[in-house]
Parts: C-alpha cells; sequence; structure tokens
C-alpha cells in the first residue's frame, strides 16, 4: 500500500467530509444569497453530537479554499495562461470581461456559500450536548477564522460587499447593501485577535490533527491582510511572531529541501502555517491532467507557464539575465536559479533526474523538430502546450489514476513570512545587512544558491532597485502558488505587468522568435476590482452603484 504515514489522519479527516458532502448538496448548491436555506443541517435535529458538529467544520475547511481555485488565481497573474478556449480568467485578462462573466457570479456564490455554513454552525453548535467547552470553543474558533478568510477573500475580489454576523433570511439578502471595505477588514483583525488564544500552536497539534488552524495561522492570515493594506508595521509586528520560536506561536523554519516542499513524504513540515488538505480515495484534485507534459500522463494542456515568468529566474550568479555576462541564449536554462527547474518543465528538462517516479534517462523534448513529439511545441491550437513551458511544482509522483492527486496545498507557509517581513522593512526605509541575512539569504540558500553575488546583501542597490529585488524574489519562491495576482493588485503594478503581449519560449519562426500569444489589457480605472455579479445587482438594486468601469 503507497500511502504515507499522514494518509490515516487525512483520510478520516476527509472521509467525514465527503460523506455530509454528498447527503447535504443542497448546503453547498443552494448558498447563493437570494436562496433561504432549506436543508437538515439548519434544523434543531441535527445538531446530536460532537462528530455531527465537526463534520460541518470539515465542510466550511473545504469550502474555505482548494487546488483548483489556487490553479485559477495563477491564470489572472502573468505566471501562466489559459490556452484553451475563452475561459473568464482569460476574458479577464485581455479586458473582455462583463458583469455578466461566469466567474465573477460563482466566486460570490462559492465565498458566501462558505459563509452560510459558518453562521449555521455559530448559530447551533451551542445545541451539541456531551461535548466539553474547550471542544466547542476551538471548534468556533477554526470557523470564525474560516469566516474571516472568505470575508477577507470576497473584499480583495469586490470591494464592498454585503456584510453580516449572521445567517440572514431571503428577503434580507433581497435588500442587503454592500459594507465599506475598510469595516469588514476592521472586523476581521479583531476576529482573528479575539480568537487566537483559543486555538493551539503548532507545537502542540497531536499528529492526528495535522492540518488544522493554529495560532500561527492567524498570525499568518493577519500578516497578510496588512501588507495588502500596506500597513508595515503591523506586518513586521506578525512576521516577527512567527519568527521568534520562543514567542509561543509554533515553531517554523525554512523546510531544507525547495522541491521537497511539494512532495507527499514531506506534508505538514516545519515550513508550512497552514494548507489545504486532500487525502487518497477520499478526496483529489486534478488540475495537473491538463498542465504537466504529455508523456507524463496529460492529456493535453489547459494552462501553460509564461516566458515572463522563465525569464525572471535570475541565474546562479544572482543577477537577471539581461545584466550577467555569462548568460548564454543558446542554453537558456543552464546555470539558472534552481527554483526554475523545480517550477517549470521546459526544452531538454532531465525529467527522471528532477521527479521520482521510475523513469530512467527521460529527458522533455519540446523543441519543435525533436524526435519525440509527445510534448512538442505544434501551434497555439494544439494539445501541446501553447506556451513551450510545462508546470512541475505540485506534480505528484504518487499521483493515481489520470494524474489525479492527494498532496496537500499550501496556503500560507514561512518563506513569506520572510518575504513579508523583508517588503515590510524596505517599505519603512529600514533594509540593511541584518534583515537581509535572515530573511532574503536564507530563502536563496535554500533554493541552492551559493555564489556570493547572489547572497550577500547588495548595499550599493537604491530603493526602488531593492523593491524590484524584493517583488522578483516574492515571484520566484512563490510561483504557482496563488499569490502573484494579489502582488500585483496590492502593488498596483497591473499596466507594468498584465499589459499587451504575452510570449511564450523562442520557438516561432524556426526557433528564432518567442511565440506570441494574447494581447492582454489592464485598465487601471478598472481592473483591480471584479464586478458585481449581474445576477445579483438584478435581485438586489442595493448592490448598486458597480465597481468603476462595470455597467450596473
Amino acid at each position: 500500500m503507497r500511502f504515507k504515514r499522514t494518509t490515516c489522519m487525512k483520510k478520516i479527516r476527509y472521509i467525514h467530509l465527503i460523506v455530509t458532502f454528498f447527503s447535504t448538496v443542497c448546503l453547498c448548491s443552494c448558498n447563493d444569497m437570494e436562496n433561504a436555506p432549506t436543508n437538515k443541517f439548519t434544523d434543531n435535529n441535527y445538531w446530536t453530537s460532537q462528530e455531527k458538529a465537526q463534520r460541518i467544520v470539515n465542510m466550511g475547511y473545504n469550502q474555505m479554499y482548494s487546488a483548483g481555485t489556487m490553479w485559477a488565481d495563477e491564470c489572472l497573474s502573468d505566471n501562466l495562461m489559459e490556452g484553451r478556449g475563452n475561459t473568464d480568467q482569460r476574458m479577464i485578462r485581455n479586458g473582455l470581461a462583463t458583469p455578466a462573466l461566469g466567474l465573477f457570479a460563482n466566486q460570490w456564490k462559492d465565498l458566501y456559500g462558505g459563509i452560510k455554513t459558518c453562521h449555521i454552525f455559530l448559530e447551533k453548535v451551542h445545541l451539541v450536548n456531551n461535548m466539553s467547552e474547550q471542544v466547542r470553543a476551538r471548534m468556533i474558533a477554526e470557523i470564525r477564522f474560516i469566516r474571516a478568510y472568505l470575508y477577507f477573500r470576497l473584499t480583495n475580489e469586490y470591494g464592498d460587499v454585503p456584510f453580516f454576523t449572521q445567517d440572514i433570511s431571503l428577503e434580507e439578502a433581497k435588500t442587503i447593501n454592500r459594507t465599506n471595505r475598510e469595516i469588514v477588514i476592521d472586523f476581521i483583525h479583531k476576529e482573528l485577535n479575539e480568537i487566537i488564544n483559543q486555538l493551539p500552536s503548532r507545537d502542540q497539534l497531536a499528529k492526528s490533527e495535522r492540518g488544522k488552524i493554529t495560532k500561527g495561522a492567524v498570525c499568518a492570515l493577519q500578516a497578510r491582510i496588512y501588507l495588502y493594506d500596506n500597513n508595515w508595521e503591523k506586518v513586521i509586528e506578525y512576521c516577527s511572531h512567527l519568527m521568534d520560536n520562543t514567542s509561543g506561536y509554533g515553531t517554523y523554519a525554512l523546510f531544507p529541501s525547495y522541491p521537497g516542499l511539494f512532495l507527499q513524504e514531506n506534508e505538514y513540515n516545519e515550513e508550512v502555517i497552514l494548507d489545504c488538505g486532500y487525502a487518497p480515495s477520499v478526496r483529489l484534485w486534478g488540475e495537473m491532467y491538463d498542465m504537466a507534459p504529455l508523456s507524463a500522463g496529460a492529456r493535453l494542456n489547459a494552462r501553460a507557464p509564461l516566458q515572463s515568468l522563465v525569464d525572471s529566474y535570475l541565474t546562479i550568479n544572482g543577477k537577471s539575465i539581461h545584466e550577467d555576462s555569462e548568460y548564454d541564449e543558446n542554453n537558456p536554462y543552464e546555470n539558472r536559479d534552481p527554483r526554475l527547474t523545480s517550477t517549470i518543465v521546459y526544452d531538454g528538462y532531465r525529467w527522471s533526474e528532477n521527479v521520482a517516479d521510475g523513469s530512467v534517462g527521460k529527458v522533455i523534448q519540446i523543441k519543435p523538430g525533436s524526435k519525440i513529439p509527445d510534448d512538442v511545441y505544434s501551434g497555439p491550437n494544439s494539445n501541446q502546450s501553447p506556451t513551450g513551458y510545462y508546470v512541475r511544482k505540485y506534480f505528484d509522483p504518487k499521483h493515481e489514476s489520470s494524474l489525479n492527486s492527494s498532496l496537500n496545498i499550501i496556503m500560507m507557509r514561512y518563506a513569506d513570512i520572510l518575504l513579508m517581513y523583508a517588503e515590510a522593512n524596505l517599505e519603512l526605509n529600514r533594509m540593511n545587512a541584518e534583515i537581509w541575512n535572515k530573511t532574503i539569504r536564507p530563502i536563496r540558500e535554500r533554493a541552492g544558491f551559493t555564489a556570493n553575488t547572489a547572497l550577500d546583501f547588495p548595499a550599493n542597490k537604491s530603493s526602488e532597485e531593492m523593491r524590484q529585488i524584493i517583488r522578483n524574489e516574492r515571484r520566484c519562491e512563490l510561483a504557482l502558488e496563488g499569490l502573484r495576482w494579489f502582488d500585483i493588485k496590492r502593488w498596483k503594478a497591473g499596466s507594468e505587468y498584465l499589459n499587451g503581449y504575452i510570449y511564450g519560449a523562442k520557438f516561432a519562426n524556426s526557433n528564432s522568435e518567442h511565440i506570441r500569444l494574447d494581447n492582454r489589457r489592464f485598465l487601471e480605472t478598472r481592473d483591480y476590482l471584479w464586478s458585481v455579479p449581474q445576477s445579483q445587482s438584478d435581485l438586489n438594486e442595493n448592490l448598486r452603484p458597480n465597481n468603476p468601469g462595470y455597467a450596473n
């Protein structure tokens, strides 16, 4: 039996979730704000045991985040493109979105669906007898964290949103107004402060509880929210809690191996602060089926890395490809940041040296004219990658059939804490060798850099140059982990990164030019926020006026 030592706990946790999900599909399918609850979980008779209460908590975890959400977010950035059909993410990036776009409506529905689950739990959990108050308090804290996370995402996407802290009726849903984003964010911060002492630290978790929300997750979420509001002092405060292993918030550190972070056998390691759990045969994700090389088991390519992501990786000397005189355009993937090889599959990729799937001597061939045609670039409308690159990060060597994976998806990790701490100090004009040496340097050392030019503090750089260094470090370290689009949003850098043609490998015109793909269009006055869904504003005119740039 191939399952790792963490499989038993994961399977127990998620078997409850799946049983609940299939027996109560109404809770998920009727969570739109205009729908009144009609299923048995709103009935008092359901709340008869701790086990049943735990099932609703598990459902909340499931609704908080998923692999599908992460990969969809990446397609909104300059890291990935969707190359098959006019998907909603592609429509957004090409400037073609309207209030009727399905993604706007579905995301709204899903997030408010999760909030409904939280509200039902908070309303009913007191009915459960024979539950210790300590257990009840911890469940409540987890649910309040999940609700805070969902509201945070709502405000990131839609700005001002309908805000309420208990389940509302159908009539109320049709008349509610949007609440100013700052009020919602203030509520989230207060919620997280109130629940933190009801949760254990990572060090206090039993093995059977790994994957649950902890004090560390609360700190990390607080830091991320303050980061998105440029509240640098608060970012430093909460990151410091996690960088100080004596503070009681949990012991965290960089995992020694960057590629090892994304393997099943290393789940719940010391770098992971919070992840989205999956379990063999119970809960799987299958997006890699449309992103990996076809020779590795994929059926086709629907999402592919872009050339700008490839170009963002430094040379092994710590210099950009435009600055390093030793960079060889004819061998563009040699002597580069090792995280490139851990993230993206390129022509000549030594697969069997980088993926422990039992293959021997396997090399991925993508360049036109290669002898093995499986992965070779054949144009923008073929089954192969339209950019000449495939996704490597999160490829699971222990995958089940059709590349379905039970590999956990990391939502928050310690490297991000170090990067947030570095950025906040830079913005406060405090960046120096000491801060560099406890943030950027260890991240690069773990990545595999050894040259002093890559590791030493660049004291001669201006503040703007340092800003670009740290932003690029975030991109390379956290690539394909769902954060890039939100970084671009908070930097207000949409025009810089999301305007104009996007490109693939140098496989066009007899391998003499880069593949030219979509001409993306970003409007500074519109595209940092999504439209309120047309379906919702049609039901409730109080949701108008819409966000700037979208018709009511």
